[in-house]
């Protein structure tokens, strides 16, 4: 429906409509805008509970520049939206110190952002954030499906934890019904709970970038909102698929802790959390070891978790 109605609010430098991780703009001489917008989910909420507001501005601008990435293209700038229902300075600060560390971790500026009170739709100490990323990327470099093959490897870069998704979830099962504190620590985390669950999204800017640069990525898929089955087929064209080996890497212990909680076996999860990886990127069969290379240099981890095949969907299948 969603689609329907965009399809009315349309230019000629509109480039593939809506549904992929980004838009893309045509500005001429073979350049492209890529812009993004996203939100923070409950995320907020625990947050608010824990009384540490300094991170999850830091999640704000991951959220987007994550999939503005998956077109390869570089962020340029970021602004933000805070609605409040009684305006704190050094609260409102402390949120925006985040959005600014989340601009310096991936390259962009703060532009701007605009902070509102909303007494009566809010709750006293209650807030939502929102906001939205621009990057730019020259036509020839732009990643995507159609650049996909059969046979080519997902390599699937570690994510930092629960990342911004699946925390009315994870409220539920850890806090309302398991009863944990937040600033109780955890022996299966090694760590307070709070800490845990406030730990920052990861941004990709650096090794996906890396990859496009040496010519090794071909397509990318942001492990968000709506898990693997909703997210990797975007990076994906119609007639192929993926085959992931979930043994292939470990999650972190919150996940197990999670499947516990809720009484739900580790598979059920991929439909919500990014289960230990947040990017996957489709690269080359022949450049397994360039691409590790590639992805170590820029600081991060990665590892081969499966291939493309000739069939649509997504399969796990343990090797």
């Amino acid at each position: 429906m969603i689609r329907s109605v965009a399809v009315g609010a349309a230019r000629p430098e509109a480039v593939g409509g809506v549904g992929g991780f980004a838009g893309l703009f045509d500005i001429g001489d073979g350049r492209l805008l890529v812009s993004a917008t996203d939100g923070v989910g409950t995320k907020v909420e625990v947050a608010r509970m824990a009384g540490r507001l300094d991170t999850v501005g830091i999640d704000l601008v991951a959220m987007s520049v994550n999939d503005v990435i998956c077109a390869g293209a570089r962020p340029l700038f970021f602004l933000d939206y805070l609605a409040v229902a009684r305006l704190v300075p050094e609260e409102a600060a402390a949120i925006v110190s985040g959005v600014a560390e989340g601009c310096r971790r991936a390259g962009c500026a703060l532009l701007g952002g605009e902070t509102a009170e909303h007494p009566g739709v809010l709750e006293d100490g209650r807030f939502d954030l929102a906001g939205f990323c621009v990057g730019l990327v020259d036509e020839r470099e732009l990643l995507g499906p159609d650049r996909v093959r059969p046979g080519d490897l997902l390599l699937g870069l570690s994510s930092s934890g629960l990342h911004s998704n699946g925390y009315s979830l994870v409220r539920r099962v850890l806090l309302e019904e398991g009863g944990w504190g937040l600033d109780e620590v955890v022996p299966r985390l090694g760590r307070t709970l709070a800490d845990e669950l406030l730990e920052p999204t990861a941004i990709y800017t650096e090794p996906l970038l890396a990859l496009s640069r040496a010519g090794l990525a071909r397509s990318a898929a942001h492990i968000t909102g709506g898990g693997w089955n909703e997210n990797l087929p975007r990076a994906l064209p119609d007639n192929l698929g993926a085959r992931v080996d979930p043994s292939s890497w470990k999650p972190q212990p919150i996940f197990g802790m999670v499947a516990d909680a809720a009484g739900l076996e580790m598979d059920a999860l991929f439909d919500v959390l990014n289960m230990g990886i947040g990017m996957v990127v489709v690269v080359p069969a022949d450049a397994e070891s360039r691409t590790k290379e590639v992805v170590i240099e820029a600081g991060a981890n990665a590892v081969v978790i499966g291939e493309v095949e000739p069939r649509p969907g997504v399969r796990f299948v343990a090797d």
